[in-house]
């Protein structure tokens, strides 16, 4: 559960087992001073009201225009993206905030140790195609590790949010419940995996490595959140993801129990030069 006891470092309350995962890092730099509930409050917030942004756009109608790397861009995206955006650097100004969009367009902010990742509409082509596997994402990023995450299924009415360490919930209307992953059930694993790489030779011989009860072809990060919630238990990311793409459903799988690593093992970290990640796997319970 978030909340609770925790240690206090710069003035602010973060959970032990928080600051366990950037503790190494953090030496012998002077303790950063953040209010991690506070923000994750904040992140809920942005996505809830993007949310509604999206839906909006959704039932007035919209066109599909392309970026320079023809990936898809609508209205929906860019209104979701100054609302949280703006959010953020009122309620957050010291801590940089880099968006899908505005890198899109050129405008290129510099990470700090602390920063945020925003993804305003995660899965724009399952929007344009009138599907409902679409999210909103703000992740904070401290010292190259996601550790608190907020994502929105819009179409689904539902919010997932985490701090690493602290825990993680989902949340509809007024209703929230602790989320937890699950162990593999004994028939196999439910794998959830990407809709646009279903073909993908790379990924059945992937899988021909695990016993699967249970394979699931969808889009966006709702992937990450079904493994949170104990739903399913394995996602591997064969194609091209970005940084703002994984922050905060990483963060979120992190909180709920899970893990995100690269081919060698190690974790998926952040503030990498272009921002593009590799290849990585998520697994629910160990």
């Amino acid at each position: 559960m978030i909340g609770g006891a925790g240690a206090r470092v710069g003035g602010a309350w973060l959970g032990v087992s928080c600051l366990s995962l950037y503790h190494a890092a953090m030496q012998p730099s002077p303790a950063l001073s953040i209010d991690l509930p506070f923000l994750l409050d904040q992140a809920v917030r942005l996505v809830g009201a993007a949310s509604a942004e999206i839906l909006a756009v959704r039932r007035a109608g919209f066109a599909v225009d392309h970026k320079e790397d023809q990936s898809p861009v609508t209205i929906a995206d860019m209104r979701a993206e100054r609302l949280i955006v703006s959010g953020l650097r009122a309620a957050t100004p010291d801590i940089p905030v880099i968006a899908e969009e505005e890198v899109a367009a050129g405008r290129m902010t510099k990470p700090g140790r602390c920063f945020w990742l925003v993804d305003p509409l995660d899965g724009t082509r399952e929007f344009a195609a009138g599907r409902d596997e679409f999210v909103v994402n703000i992740g904070l990023v401290i010292d190259g590790r996601a550790v608190l995450g907020a994502v929105a299924a819009p179409a689904q009415g539902m919010i997932y949010g985490g701090i690493v360490g602290l825990g993680a919930f989902r949340q509809q209307g007024d209703r929230r419940q602790d989320i937890r992953v699950r162990a593999v059930p004994t028939e196999g694993m439910t794998v959830f995996a990407s809709r646009h790489y279903a073909d993908d030779p790379a990924l059945e011989s992937c899988l021909a490595r695990y016993k699967v009860a249970h394979l699931t072809n969808i889009g966006s990060a709702l992937k990450f959140c079904r493994i949170a919630e104990g739903v399913a238990d394995f996602y591997p990311r064969l194609g091209r993801t970005m940084e703002w793409d994984t922050a905060a459903p990483q963060a979120l799988l992190e909180a709920a129990g899970g893990r995100v690593v690269i081919g060698d093992g190690s974790p998926l970290i952040y503030g990498k030069s272009g921002f593009e990640n590799p290849h990585f796997f998520c697994y629910g319970a160990a």
